[in-house]
């Protein structure tokens, strides 16, 4: 479980940036190039690939390249993970943590 909890952190963390929110946001209507992706914030290229990157890592976002231009997109079915994963931490359950590691208190 705890591997779990630090996916999901990363995630979480990946998303908390208000850029990076609203980038997602964007690709929530489909695969966009960087370049209209650049197009809606005043940031340098540089700037987009951190971001880019951190999105990235955290499995949200998929890359693909097309000659010079790079394509991203969710990553829909690790955010299946991700969303199913966060309705069982903030859903009580018979074997959840909260009895298990409190009920010696």
């Amino acid at each position: 479980m705890e591997q779990i909890y630090l996916e999901t952190a990363k995630v979480l963390k990946a998303i908390s940036d208000p850029k990076r929110l609203r980038i997602v946001d964007m690709l929530s209507c489909g695969e966009l190039c960087a370049c209209k992706i650049l197009e809606a914030f005043h940031i340098t290229q540089p700037t987009l690939s951190h971001d880019m990157r951190i999105l990235i890592e955290s499995k949200i976002v998929n890359d693909r390249r097309e000659g010079k231009n790079i394509f991203y997109s969710l990553n829909k079915e690790y955010i299946g993970v991700v969303e199913q994963t966060l309705h069982n931490i903030f859903t009580e359950k018979k074997d959840c943590i909260c009895v298990s590691d409190i009920s010696n208190c």
